[in-house]
């Protein structure tokens, strides 16, 4: 029993299989944990393409309403560009942050 076992860990294929698998798992560039910490940032990047997306969609919906509706288009340049009319007076009131 003792000369089998001997002879199957002394076997040079599985001694360079062996050899193989740590250098693969530990040394390599694409060792496991370059394998693990890239798995994450592929998670991170698909979860920004699906915010984009979604924040694409909402700029569209924003962009027609503004093509269609004139209100909205006025509304749109009073609140984010601080537009006015000649006659009027533009107060900014800054937002306390609670």
């Amino acid at each position: 029993m003792l000369t089998i076992l001997r002879k199957i860990l002394l076997n040079r294929y599985l001694l360079a299989l062996a050899a193989f698998g740590v250098w693969m798992a530990f040394f390599d560039k694409n060792d496991f944990f370059a394998q693990r910490h890239r798995a994450g940032e592929l998670d991170e990047l698909n979860e920004k393409i699906e915010y984009y997306k979604e924040q694409i969609q909402l700029t569209k919906k924003e962009l027609q309403a503004l093509d269609n509706d004139p209100a909205m288009l006025e509304k749109y340049a009073r609140e984010k560009y601080y537009m006015k009319r000649p006659n009027e007076e533009v107060f900014v009131v800054p937002s306390t942050g609670n």
